[in-house]
């Protein structure tokens, strides 16, 4: 294959510390550098911090962004284009979120061929008002029209923009780091024992339902505590819901945001249970990282989260149903065991980074040889609504041996609330 100049940009950068593009980058850029390319990742500019020229073989360019989580990413990319078309011109660049749509014009009169990944569903998210849904909507469009090519994380993206636009994606997902003979030390930090938590960690916004995990929790017999790992920039009266949910249960500690990922890798590893409640994103890196670690999974029941575990998690809707799912993973501790050495077995064969990074790479050296989709999908959307695919019966935990649908559910044995 050729050697490439790759630009990465409409992330927040690496060292990543903050969500799934980032560790994307991190993840796939390193791996395109040790191949021979030379690939440059555009980061936003920290007040306080050095930044660095390079990192896992990367080149870094530190740019400025305004802190408003109206414009704070619109005013990097913009910034991070303008450097691209008068420094430093690449092969090809990976834009990160069709919220950056606006830019690819500018892209393309400079002759760079992109690919957008296009994320989840944003428009979907509670944390935007009537006019940024509708921005994301027709940035969806306007990506469709403009990028060469689309990069979805999970099938059911992928679904969504063929029945919306009738265009074809690049299906590339995440990888999962795997866990093994983790270190328990620093869980002593926060008063945690290996194997006795159950255990969330989320940005507080309503998609991802940390309200109704800790509704849930709060409603169940669960003897071990629940530790949430999060907070929220931009969402202080959903933060505050979930502080009031909260208080008064001795067993649920909110411990904030943590971006030491010694301590995350640590807390992923040893907790019984990981309780997912993303639900408008695709193939979500929190949950691939959970899988990896070997942590059995709760998961919010949509399509995607579905789709990432199969038979092998425990699926909740509403509070009511986490708080059964809660008990039932402690009243049966062989069945959660073993699903959670499924869990890995599942990540370990399905989301690897160095396959990830094949398909990056196929998709850059096509990009650099005229490849383009620029034209193939419908100007408009479709009329029929989007709807997933049908989502399996709940899956239950089972007993060795048999897939987690092919049991009815056993029934719940009563825990003593701890006091």
């Amino acid at each position: 294959m050729n050697s490439l100049r790759i630009a990465m940009l409409g992330t927040r950068g690496v060292p990543a510390a903050y969500g799934g593009f980032e560790t994307a980058v991190e993840e796939i850029g390193q791996r395109l550098a040790a191949r021979g390319h030379e690939v440059s990742v555009y980061c936003r500019r920290s007040e306080g911090d050095e930044p660095r020229d390079s990192y896992l073989g990367m080149e870094l360019v530190h740019l400025p962004s305004v802190r408003s989580k109206a414009i704070e990413t619109l005013s990097h990319t913009a910034l991070s284009v303008g450097h691209l078309a008068t420094v430093r011109k690449p092969d090809m660049a990976f834009l990160f979120n069709a919220a950056n749509a606006p830019f690819l014009p500018a892209l393309r009169l400079q002759r760079i061929p992109t690919a957008v990944h296009v994320d989840g569903l944003e428009w979907k998210r509670g944390k935007w008002g009537k006019n940024g849904r509708r921005y994301y909507r027709w940035a969806e469009q306007f990506s469709v029209r403009h990028a060469d090519a689309l990069i979805s994380d999970a099938q059911g993206i992928a679904d969504y923009y063929t029945h919306e636009f009738n265009i074809p994606t690049e299906l590339i997902t995440y990888g999962a780091p795997i866990l093994n003979e983790t270190p328990t030390n620093r869980l002593h930090d926060l008063g945690l024992a290996a194997g006795k938590f159950h255990l969330v960690v989320a940005r507080f916004e309503p998609e991802n339902h940390v309200d109704v995990i800790v509704d849930g929790y709060r409603r169940s017999n669960a003897e071990l505590p629940l530790v949430v790992v999060g907070s929220a920039p931009y969402a202080a009266a959903h933060t505050t819901e979930i502080e009031r949910l909260a208080a008064g249960d001795p067993r649920i500690h909110l411990v904030g945001g943590i971006f030491d990922q010694e301590l995350l890798d640590q807390l992923y590893a040893h907790a019984y249970t990981y309780i997912h409640g993303h639900s408008v994103g695709g193939t979500n890196p929190s949950l691939l990282r959970a899988m990896g670690a070997g942590t059995a999974v709760i998961a919010y029941d949509v399509v995607f989260n579905r789709d990432v575990l199969g038979t092998d998690g425990l699926f909740f809707r509403d509070a009511a149903a986490l708080a059964q799912r809660v008990d039932k993973s402690e009243s049966e501790p062989r069945a959660t065991a073993k699903a959670a050495a499924l869990l890995q077995d599942r990540a370990n064969e399905r989301y690897n980074w160095d396959a990830v990074t094949d398909g990056y790479e196929e998709l850059a050296q096509r990009l650099n040889s005229g490849y383009s989709t620029r034209g193939l999908g419908r100007r408009n959307r479709n009329s029929i609504a989007w709807e997933p695919s049908p989502i399996l019966a709940p899956a239950e935990l089972a007993p060795a041996g048999l897939a987690a649908n092919d049991v009815e559910p056993a029934p719940l044995r009563n825990l003593k609330r701890a006091s």
